[in-house]
């Protein structure tokens, strides 16, 4: 699992410096990834969060909601597959680390529940993650290319963040089994919140996904694969 997360990343983000993926089949990758999150979240996660009994649950499924929108004042909707470039005329030194710091700790959160949830649901999940990541990982390597550092240095950020999902996964394993806290019991609130970050993302891409309020059949037949896939797995 940790190394599917890892390497779906550096592959799709490596792809960039050697693939010219349009901006057409993005928005495409993004609206598979964001049906089948929405999908999972209302097929697995939520009713897996509200089967344990955790008094006002969806309470931490806004603040989910709501830290996500926070989030994107630095990531500048990134996780949408969105490219700002800001050098101002700069041409060294241009890195974005706010974008980078956003995006990581959406990341971060993204891989928290992993660690423990239903064998069912976490192969569901871990593939949706995969799917999201991937857009994400070809926006953010186009952005550090265009942000005038070198190569090298644009594929070692490329290389931590990839490092963040399994972080996640790693941490949240880590508060459950008490090995960093008697945490475990909060468990259920951290995965609330996660689910209201999925949500948002989710909600968001598909609603991008009609521009200009135009009826896209290519697009709209995508996002039913995308949920097709995620009822399959029921």
């Amino acid at each position: 699992m940790y190394i599917l997360l890892f390497l779906s990343v550096i592959i799709s983000g490596l792809s960039v410096l050697y693939v010219n993926i349009s901006g057409k089949n993005l928005k495409l990758i993004l609206s598979f990834s964001g049906s089948f999150l929405f999908a999972i979240c209302a097929l697995h996660l939520i009713p897996e969060i509200y089967l344990s009994g955790t008094p006002n649950i969806g309470v931490f499924i806004l603040i989910g909601f709501f830290i996500q929108i926070l989030l994107e004042f630095f990531s500048e909707g990134i996780e949408h597959g969105h490219i700002h470039i800001h050098n101002h005329g700069r041409k060294d030194n241009a890195f974005p680390y706010a974008v980078m710091i956003g995006l990581s700790i959406h990341s971060f959160l993204e891989g928290m529940p992993l660690a423990n949830i239903g064998t069912h649901s976490h192969n569901s999940l871990l593939t949706g993650i995969v799917m999201h990541n991937i857009p994400i990982a070809m926006a953010l390597m186009t952005m550090l290319l265009k942000s005038h550092i070198s190569k090298r240095t644009a594929i070692m950020w490329l290389i931590v963040f990839a490092l963040i999902t399994p972080l996640g996964t790693f941490t949240s394993y880590a508060i459950d089994t008490n090995i960093i806290g008697n945490l475990s019991s909060y468990f259920d609130r951290i995965m609330a919140v996660v689910v209201g970050i999925f949500l948002h993302i989710s909600t968001t891409i598909l609603f991008e996904s009609s521009e200009n309020h135009r009826f896209n059949l290519i697009k709209f037949v995508v996002i039913l694969l995308g949920a097709g896939f995620a009822v399959m797995s029921l």
